[in-house]
């Protein structure tokens, strides 16, 4: 956790002030929440998904979300709605919209996740990955975990 004083002075972060840690779908390096940087509003997440992960269906019920896309690509869902997203593609997700980002190629894809606001009330995320209609959208798809 960075001193509280760092953090109140701090618009710049580089890779030895952002926050790596791992999560269950991705390696996670945040770049922007309040411990790293003076920002009430912004979520920014650098996160690298290996080949053959995801982070299945969920949504954020008091945040939005924009992913965008910076190697490799991801199976992108929006809703019932998917696209292949590729280096500089982005997905805009409303606040509460079901999502969710899948790996079936064969290479890392890293993207950035950014979310807003970043002070906002919990939950931050509902899996509905094993409730229906979500659990057999992707049947017939590559599998995932």
């Amino acid at each position: 956790m960075s001193n509280p004083a760092e953090v109140l002075l701090r618009r710049f972060v580089g890779a030895a002030e952002s926050i790596t840690e791992p999560s269950p779908f991705t390696l996670n390096a945040w770049l922007s929440r309040p411990d790293i940087v003076p920002c009430g509003e912004l979520l920014l997440v650098r996160a690298t998904m290996e080949p053959g992960r995801c982070h299945p269906f969920h949504h954020h019920p008091t945040r939005e979300e924009i992913i965008y896309v910076v190697s490799g690509q991801a199976e992108q869902w929006c809703g019932s709605e998917y696209r292949i997203l590729k280096p500089g593609e982005m997905v805009l997700i409303p606040k509460g919209e079901v999502h969710g980002t899948y790996n079936p190629f064969r290479e890392p894809v890293v993207f950035l996740a950014i979310l807003s606001p970043a002070s906002a009330a919990e939950p931050a995320m509902v899996d509905v990955s094993t409730e229906a209609p979500w659990a057999g959208l992707r049947q017939g798809f590559t599998p995932c975990t």
